[in-house]
């Protein structure tokens, strides 16, 4: 009998902690919280929870925004993670509410109607918006697979997370990830977790972000002990054994990254240029303006007439296209709708986010972000063929490092999604011995990942509390009881799972 790949399977149920957070110290700290979890629970609401999900942040460790271009990535999951616990309230219960707390202080008290078709204000940012996301999510997915789960009723939660807001780690994706879930296992329902990756990266545009779906889907569809090749159209995840010798620290810059906050100027902004890219090359490569506008959605849409071009260039590179056909200098609007006949306002004209971005922008770079796209796609690739290759562990480490260390090259000069903290940490990491350092997750902000030796990773560690943390300490910034949240080391953990204690 042929077995299920993974991603085919459920989200796994357990009735112990020990499976997802191992044995001993670890283990108690896992208890500890969701011990804590349970309690707050009882006092808010007073009664314990029917049901907890925890699902993980993650480390990009190399691939950064290409996922929305439909190119695979190659993230882990991390230890720090989202729980959230759940109870379905009694149809007798006089009040249709979602009531969603937090075990943080800083997350006040949110209060939605039971309603799965209500509209989320994007632009009144409030935390619960996630779970909400989260809840609409499972019942358009229900509604799809014809499944009758009642009328809507009321839903006390309560979220405890572990990964840093805004660190880009994707606090915001363990979080839609875990109220998705909860909402599942609320209803008694549990979908394989390919279909809850996708859903799940789906509802979290309700919130106003073009996600690509890496988030989602590592979060969902990770093992233990592996990061795993994320491929899009269909998704799917491929185990990926990194190398024992080397360990991934990752270290917080201490500028917070907002990217749903700023979308319009920042990420959102850049998926629209890639789009714009991908029209005008498609354009250049013979394709006629109506048709391009209707069809090409991506640069991996496009990709296929770039590598003809190259090709009979002697290349196969669609780099060589970029650079032939687009110009380095920043194109205005004006100069785009030359190219398609058409003003951006309609070829936007589906997308209200999108038309935020061109409200917002006075020029688009197409050359930089295409270039990085491209290039960043070959690396991820690369990456992977080198981990799975024969040569020495001195060698394979090495080699990944160089691999990180040119991504977040064409990520700050192409791309330009890092920041003065960022650019200072990366370079920290690399003076005391880091193989490669890269900004990672949307950028802006947020972390650096660097790949150490792993006997090193003691005093690179303290290395980095000397010489990036000790003065943002001194200034109140951060405090030294809380570095252990803002760098660390990390191994590849588990992925979503459910708990029934």
């Amino acid at each position: 009998m042929k077995m299920a790949r993974h991603e085919e399977l459920p989200v796994p149920v357990h009735s112990d902690l020990e499976p997802v957070y191992g044995g001993a110290s670890q283990l108690e700290e896992a208890e500890l919280r969701f011990q804590n979890l349970k309690s707050k629970f009882l006092d808010v609401f007073g009664h314990e929870p029917d049901v907890f999900v925890r699902s993980p942040g993650r480390v990009n460790l190399i691939g950064e925004h290409i996922d929305y271009e439909g190119y695979s990535v190659l993230p882990m999951a991390i230890r720090q993670d989202t729980i959230v616990a759940i109870r379905k309230r009694d149809f007798g219960d006089s009040d249709c509410l979602l009531r969603i707390a937090n075990v943080s202080a800083k997350y006040p008290l949110c209060v939605y109607p039971a309603d799965p078709d209500q509209d989320i204000d994007v632009k009144n940012h409030r935390w619960g918006h996630y779970f909400i996301c989260g809840y609409k999510g499972f019942y358009e997915h229900a509604k799809l697979k014809g499944l009758d789960v009642g009328v809507p009723v009321g839903l006390d939660v309560m979220v405890d997370g572990t990964v840093p807001a805004g660190s880009g780690l994707s606090s915001s994706a363990a979080l839609v990830c875990s109220s998705t879930i909860a909402t599942m296992a609320a209803f008694g329902v549990n979908f394989p977790k390919k279909e809850i990756a996708q859903l799940t990266c789906e509802c979290e545009r309700h919130i106003g972000t073009q996600s690509g779906g890496m988030d989602q889907a590592i979060s969902i569809m990770a093992k233990s002990g592996f990061a795993e090749l994320i491929d899009f159209n269909p998704i799917g995840a491929t185990d990926v054994q990194l190398p024992a010798c080397g360990s991934f620290v990752i270290a917080h810059s201490l500028a917070e990254s907002q990217k749903a906050v700023t979308a319009a100027i920042n990420y959102n902004n850049r998926v629209v240029e890639c789009r714009l890219a991908a029209i005008v090359l498609s354009i250049k490569l013979g394709m006629k303006p109506q048709d391009a506008i209707a069809q090409v959605k991506t640069l991996s849409d496009v990709e296929g007439l770039c590598v003809s071009f190259a090709g009979s260039h002697g290349s196969s590179d669609p780099v060589l296209a970029v650079k032939e056909l687009l110009s380095e200098e920043p194109y205005t609007a004006e100069d785009i709708e030359k190219i398609t006949g058409e003003s951006l306002e309609h070829i936007f004209a589906n997308s209200p986010t999108s038309l935020d971005v061109i409200k917002a922008a006075n020029h688009y770079k197409l050359y930089q972000r295409a270039t990085h796209v491209y290039s960043e796609a070959k690396r991820v690739h690369a990456f992977k063929d080198t981990v799975s290759s024969s040569i020495s562990e001195e060698e394979m480490l090495k080699k990944l490092g160089a691999l990180m260390n040119e991504s977040h090259y064409s990520c700050s000069i192409l791309y330009e999604c890092s920041c003065p903290e960022l650019e200072e940490l990366v370079k920290v990491c690399r003076v005391n011995g880091a193989l490669g350092a890269r900004l990672t997750g949307a950028g802006w902000g947020g972390c650096a990942v660097a790949l150490v030796k792993e006997s090193a990773v003691p005093q690179f560690i303290l290395d980095l509390k000397d010489q990036f943390y000790q003065s943002r300490m001194d200034k109140g910034i951060i405090n030294k009881n809380d570095l252990g949240l803002y760098v660390f080391a990390s191994k590849p953990s588990s992925g979503a799972a459910i708990f029934k204690l």
